[in-house]
C-alpha cells in the first residue's frame, strides 16, 4: 500500500490527540485556571460539537481547492489553535483554542479520509480508509495517558507543546512527500441531509450518539473518578490510563472478528447490551483496584468494538450512500462524545462523580433500543428508504 497513506494516517493521529488529551489533566486545568471540573470538562464538550459541525461544512465550502495547501493550511491552523493553548491564560482563551483546533482537525480528517482513497490502488482502498481510522481511533484513546505522564511531569500545557511539535513534523511530512492533489467532486451537503429521511439510518447513526453519550459520561471524567473511588496516585493512574488504551485499540480488532462471525445485526445488539451491564459494573467494583482494573479493560475493550460493527451495517443498509454514512457516522460520533461530557458534567455539579457510570448505561439502554428500531424497521420503513433512495439518486 502506499506509503503516503501511513503520513496521513499518523498526521491523523497527532490532530486526533487534542480532543480528549484534556480528559486525564481536568484536574490539573481546573486548579490553574481556577474553574470547576464541569467547566474544565465543557471543553471536550465545545471541541466536539464544533468537529462535528465544521466538518462537512468546511469541506463543502473549500470544495475547489488544491488538497495538498488546502491541508497544509488547516494544519497551521490547527498548530496555531494549540499554541493559544499553550500560552491560555483563561478558560475564555481556552476556548478559542479548542475552536481553532477542532474546526481544522475536522477539515484534516475528512481530507485524510479522501485523499488516502484517492491515493490507494482499487483492491486497497477500503483498507486505506480503514488505516486512517486507526489513526483517528488510536489517538482518541492513546492521547489520554500520554497526556497524563507528561501532564502530571511538567504541567498540563506539556501535552500541547508535544502534539504542537508533532504537528509541525507533520505539516513538514505533508509538504515534502504528498503531491498535489486534485479536488474530487464534492457530494452536496443537501444531498448528505437527503440520506437521513430514512428510519432505519437515522436511528443507525443514534446507536452511535447515544453509546457514546453513555461511554463519555463517565470517560471524560475518568481521572477524577478513579482519584475519588480508589485513591489512585498520578503514575497508577497513567497505567490504568495506557491499560486502557491497549484494550480500546485491541477492542476495535475484536469487533471486526465478532462481526466477521456472527454479522453486523447481531454483533450490534451483543455488543451494546455487554457494554451497558459492564458499565453498570464500573461504580459496584471500585471496592478493589484489581477487579475494578478488570471491568475496565472490558468496559474499554468494548467501547471502539462497536466501530467495525456499525460501519458494516451502515453499508448493508445503505449501500449507495456508503461514503456519506460514514462522514455522517463520524459527526455522530462526535455528537455523542459532546453530550456525554456535558451531561457527566451536570452529574458531577449536581451530585458525584460515582453517579456518572449509572447516569451514562441510560444512554446505552436508550442506544440498544435504537438499535432494535433500525434492525426491525420494516414495512412503512422500507417504503420511506425506496424514497430516500430516489433522493440520493
Amino acid at each position: 500500500m502506499n506509503f503516503r497513506i501511513y503520513i496521513l494516517a499518523i498526521a491523523c493521529f497527532v490532530v486526533g490527540m487534542v480532543e480528549l488529551i484534556v480528559g486525564g489533566i481536568l484536574d490539573l486545568i481546573s486548579k490553574d485556571l481556577h474553574i470547576s471540573l464541569s467547566s474544565a470538562g465543557q471543553l471536550i464538550t465545545l471541541y466536539s460539537i464544533i468537529f462535528a459541525v465544521s466538518g462537512p461544512l468546511l469541506l463543502a465550502a473549500t470544495a475547489r481547492m488544491e488538497r495538498k495547501k488546502l491541508y497544509q493550511c488547516a494544519l497551521l491552523v490547527f498548530i496555531f489553535g494549540n499554541l493559544l493553548s499553550i500560552v491560555s491564560p483563561n478558560l475564555v482563551t481556552m476556548l478559542i483554542a479548542r475552536i481553532l483546533s477542532a474546526a481544522s482537525g475536522a477539515l484534516i480528517t475528512v481530507m485524510s479520509i479522501t485523499m488516502a482513497a484517492q491515493m490507494a490502488e482499487k483492491e486497497y482502498k477500503a483498507r486505506a480508509i480503514g488505516v486512517i481510522f486507526m489513526g483517528v481511533s488510536g489517538s482518541l484513546v492513546l492521547g489520554v495517558p500520554f497526556g497524563m505522564m507528561l501532564g502530571n511531569s511538567f504541567g498540563w500545557r506539556a501535552p500541547f507543546v508535544m502534539i504542537t511539535l508533532l504537528a509541525v513534523v507533520s505539516l513538514v511530512a505533508i509538504r515534502v512527500f504528498i503531491p498535489r492533489t486534485t479536488p474530487e467532486v464534492q457530494v452536496p451537503l443537501r444531498r448528505q441531509l437527503a440520506s437521513l429521511k430514512s428510519g432505519k439510518i437515522i436511528s443507525a447513526h443514534l446507536i452511535s450518539i447515544l453509546m457514546l453519550t453513555g461511554h463519555l459520561t463517565l470517560y471524560a471524567y475518568l481521572t477524577p473518578f478513579l482519584q475519588e473511588m480508589l485513591h489512585l496516585s498520578p503514575s497508577a493512574l497513567s497505567l490504568f490510563y495506557l491499560i486502557f488504551g491497549i484494550a480500546a485499540v485491541t477492542g476495535g480488532g475484536f469487533g471486526g472478528w465478532v462481526t466477521d462471525k456472527f454479522g453486523a445485526e447481531k454483533s450490534i445488539l451483543g455488543i451494546v447490551s455487554i457494554f451497558a451491564i459492564v458499565m453498570f459494573l464500573m461504580p459496584l467494583s471500585t471496592f478493589s483496584a484489581v477487579v475494578c482494573l478488570i471491568v475496565m479493560i472490558v468496559w474499554s475493550g468494548l467501547s471502539w468494538s462497536i466501530s467495525p460493527s456499525l460501519q458494516s451495517y451502515l453499508i448493508q443498509s445503505a449501500p449507495e450512500s456508503a461514503d456519506i454514512q460514514q462522514s455522517l457516522n463520524s459527526s455522530a460520533s462526535h455528537i455523542g462524545i459532546a453530550l456525554g461530557s456535558a451531561i457527566g458534567g451536570i452529574v458531577i455539579e449536581g451530585s458525584s462523580v460515582y453517579y456518572n457510570a449509572w447516569v451514562g448505561v441510560v444512554f446505552v439502554i436508550l442506544a440498544l433500543v435504537s438499535a432494535l428500531f433500525s434492525i426491525k424497521w420494516s414495512g412503512r420503513g422500507k417504503a420511506a428508504d425506496h424514497a430516500a433512495t430516489r433522493t440520493l439518486q
